[in-house]
């Protein structure tokens, strides 16, 4: 019989910019997709703007998290860095291979950190958050004057003698017509890009909590709970280990 081995994997940065990022996600694609269908919810336009305020605030903290965790990459414990997180390297393809083998022959190979196919989902995730964030700064800036791009914006679509530090969001008396009109085709494609990469984010996550789950059923791990406790349980060696952390 294997002997069961407790690992600290996870470090408290990653494990605290994870579950801040899954609150963040879920208050922002529930209320994101409110927004989107606000006419057919038949939304006043108070309400419209207090969703967007929520979704704005809520992005912030989402966009720091992130920027948190990009940081964190360079300076936490070895498996919360980029060369554990990034696919590529030597030997890359030749462990993607292996671990697809071993998995589809039901003996699955186990990793301490991200196996080589979650090291591809992972960067994929954090590719697609960025986007989202920074399209959603941009956004934030030109629906409601707010950081980090908002002032430019309101120097930008101010009526004559209206000082741009005190437009209001939907009030098209403040504005300059076609300085707005002009800064609505810029805002379009960002608008287009925020709107379908969420699309893409949200069904990468579904994905990614389907291969979370079915992994730790075929490994009889605790992927899951380890993300809490930062420890991890292995029945047996695993792949990447490092003798030298095992407790």
């Amino acid at each position: 019989m294997s002997e069961l081995k407790t690992y600290a994997v996870w470090d408290a940065g990653t494990r605290w910019f994870h579950w801040i990022n899954v609150l963040c996600f879920s208050a922002l694609a529930i209320i994101g997709l409110i927004i989107l269908n606000a006419d057919a919810l038949e939304l006043p336009t108070a309400g419209k703007l207090t969703l967007k305020t929520i979704h704005v605030l809520a992005g912030y903290l989402f966009a720091l998290n992130l920027l948190w965790r990009i940081i964190w990459a360079f300076f936490g414990n070895r498996h919360a860095r980029w060369s554990a997180i990034l696919p590529g390297g030597k030997g890359y393809l030749l462990a993607v291979r292996s671990y697809i083998a071993a998995f589809m022959a039901g003996h699955p190979e186990q990793y301490l950190g991200h196996n080589p196919l979650g090291r591809l989902g992972v960067s994929l995730l954090l590719l697609l958050m960025t986007i989202q964030a920074v399209t959603g700064l941009l956004l934030a800036g030109t629906d409601l004057f707010y950081p980090p791009l908002g002032h430019w914006i309101a120097e930008w679509v101010a009526a004559p003698g209206i000082a741009p530090d005190s437009l209001k969001p939907y009030s098209p008396e403040m504005y300059d017509s076609a300085a707005y009109e002009s800064m609505r085709a810029f805002r379009k494609p960002f608008v287009t890009i925020h709107q379908y990469n969420f699309y893409a984010l949200i069904s990468v996550v579904a994905l990614h909590v389907a291969s979370v789950i079915i992994t730790e059923l075929k490994e009889g791990g605790n992927i899951i709970s380890a993300m809490f406790t930062g420890q991890k349980i292995i029945n047996g060696l695993a792949v990447d280990e490092d003798r030298d952390i095992h407790q």
